[in-house]
């Protein structure tokens, strides 16, 4: 099963234990994060460090995040992969007018 997570702009982020981390965000609020929760370094983000953390989880901590980037942490890879919204269209057939045609007797029964 897939798990969504989101990438997490963080200003430290240093392990205290084996199971957990402690987060520090921009605005300065901190939080313990479980070890479990973190998925990795977000590699796309380059100007600060950015890591995948899952959604449920932060929304119980007092972390400063946003839900702009979304990813599914696959745990047969290992890896996370993007979000995709797929829209689908549905074709609707312009109406035709019926043709009026003469019935030829020698068809018709």
């Amino acid at each position: 099963m897939k798990t969504k997570c989101y990438s997490v702009r963080l200003k430290s982020l240093v392990q205290i234990t084996d199971k957990a981390y402690k987060a520090k965000s921009f605005d300065g609020s901190e939080d313990i994060i479980p070890a479990s929760q973190l998925f990795g370094r977000d590699s796309d983000v380059s100007k600060s460090e950015a890591y995948w953390i899952s959604s449920w989880i932060l929304k119980k901590k007092n972390i400063q995040y946003s839900t702009k980037k979304i990813g599914w942490f696959n745990p047969k890879t290992g890896n996370v992969e993007p979000n995709y919204t797929v829209e689908t269209t549905r074709h609707i057939p312009k109406q035709k007018s019926p043709i009026q045609t003469t019935i030829n007797k020698d068809l018709q029964r």
